[in-house]
């Protein structure tokens, strides 16, 4: 049964009525700035009473080399109410009504924070950010960032992965025998089906790459709170890690590259079915499935070498290494000069 209320409503009103709920949808999506402030969806700060403004990182104080974090500036009115940024904040100040300064660490135009990769950029420094209100230049909000290093860094050297291969191509279908008589006093055979052709074989997936050798260098940082100094060096690249072993750990990686998965074989074509007829006609054999291609091989995992100050041994365990396919790493105790 129809439902009735659908039915009385005309088709091209519905037409109409789904055209403008798209429309809606979409102007929420693309709506202009003044559009969304009309909707109170967002504010014009240069039209707002502001009384004071201040800035955090709602995931934690801190940042740690390579990574990023959302930034979230409160401002609040004369009336003690709070407005909050867009973004992370999902609120309806909007970044673009406020000017952003930050040393060491960056901070993009969504309200970002970044920090670079390279420890000897953040090494020994505080992050800072100061945040302002063009059109209330009396306002100011300042946020130091300190920087940690007791997070989980990896160095990943590893090979890269085999390419696929191609599925079998199936087999076609066999054609249906043609149709005879089957008037007793006039019978014929009815036709015989085809047969399906046979699919073709899946190709095997190609061999994971090699990984490179790895050189891995560790400095101890002594002092009240020992920080590891790290250079991974292979493939012509180096990479640096400042390392907190009270809680962090950096996990060098040069395994073999995965192989890549073998094509599936084509499906075999149905045999075509036999006329109906007085006898009726056979049906053709269906074709065979094609093979499956094989799985390439794994590639080879890289020597990992490890030279490391004295000092650093009571650390060692902070440092993990994986060279699946490959040989075990090698550890070499020496004396190692700061890194930087």
């Amino acid at each position: 049964m129809k439902n009735p209320r659908k039915a009385c409503i005309p088709r091209w009103t519905r037409i109409g009525l789904a055209t403008c709920l798209g429309a809606a949808c979409l102007l929420a999506q693309t709506a202009c700035t003044s559009v969304k402030v009309e909707l109170r969806w967002k504010v014009y700060l240069d039209r707002t009473p502001i009384a004071s403004i201040e800035a955090s990182l709602p995931k934690g104080p801190g940042i740690a080399p390579g990574q990023k974090s959302p930034l979230v500036v409160a401002v609040t009115q004369p009336d003690g109410k709070t407005l909050q940024t867009e973004g992370k904040g999902g609120g309806k100040v909007m970044w673009k009504d406020l000017a952003v300064a930050a040393t060491v660490v960056t901070v993009n135009q969504k309200g970002i924070v970044s920090l670079a990769r390279d420890p000897r950029i953040s090494d020994g420094k505080v992050g800072h950010i100061t945040v302002t209100v063009p059109s209330h230049p009396d306002l100011r909000a300042e946020l130091d960032i300190p920087f940690r290093y007791d997070v989980a860094f990896t160095a990943n050297f590893s090979g890269s992965s085999g390419s696929s291969g191609m599925s079998g191509t199936d087999g076609m279908d066999g054609a249906s025998g043609s149709t005879g008589s089957m008037d007793p006093n006039n019978p014929s055979p009815g036709g015989n089906g085809s047969d399906g052709t046979n699919g073709s074989d899946g190709q095997d997936g190609g061999p994971g790459g090699n990984a490179p050798p790895v050189q891995v260098k560790v400095a101890l940082r002594s002092g009240r709170h020992p920080l590891l100094q790290v250079s991974v060096s292979a493939a012509g690249h180096r990479k640096l890690y400042l390392v907190d072993p009270q809680g962090g750990s950096l996990t060098v990686s040069a395994d073999g590259g995965a192989g890549g998965s073998g094509g599936r074989g084509g499906r075999g074509g149905r045999g075509g079915s036999g006329g109906m007829g007085s006898p009726s006609g056979s049906s053709g054999r269906d074709g065979s499935d094609g093979r499956s291609g094989f799985d390439g091989s794994q590639g080879r995992g890289g020597l990992i070498t490890v030279t490391y100050d004295p000092q650093v041994k009571p650390f060692l365990s902070t440092i993990h290494l994986s060279s699946r396919n490959g040989p075990s790493p090698v550890f070499t105790q020496e004396q190692v000069a700061p890194l930087w």
